[in-house]
């Protein structure tokens, strides 16, 4: 098991306090390059859950998502354990994956490089 990353715990602890969907992160896990914007960890399930609703198959699975969660706000003595991506897209060779971008959850302590920025390709 690996220590989270001090300076990424602090920057999703900044997430959920401020109520921000403002912060571009590109993140390698499991040499995967995800690419997106943090959100804090109730608006990325409600997103979910509202996605899930929506659907005749996946629908009873919704209440999951908006389910209580350990809120970081009201714990300020627990940090993070997650990254909550919005509009993310797994970089892939010359596309993004998907193309509108996605939802994830990624635990910090499986990033193993980080930078500041949303990466995207641009057509030359």
């Amino acid at each position: 098991m690996s220590t989270p990353d001090a300076l990424l715990v602090e920057i999703a602890t900044t997430v959920e306090a401020e109520q921000t969907n403002q912060m571009p992160l590109t993140v390698l896990v499991h040499g995967a390059v995800i690419t997106g914007r943090l959100v804090p960890e109730d608006v990325w399930r409600s997103h979910v859950a509202g996605l899930l609703r929506d659907s005749e198959l996946l629908g009873p699975f919704a209440a999951i998502f908006m389910g209580s969660a350990e809120d970081t706000r009201t714990r300020p003595d627990r940090a993070p354990a997650h990254l909550h991506f919005h509009r993310a897209r797994i970089l892939q060779g010359q596309m993004g994956i998907p193309e509108t971008g996605g939802m994830y959850r990624i635990a910090i302590k499986d990033v193993s490089a980080w930078t500041a920025g949303d990466f995207g390709y641009v057509d030359q």
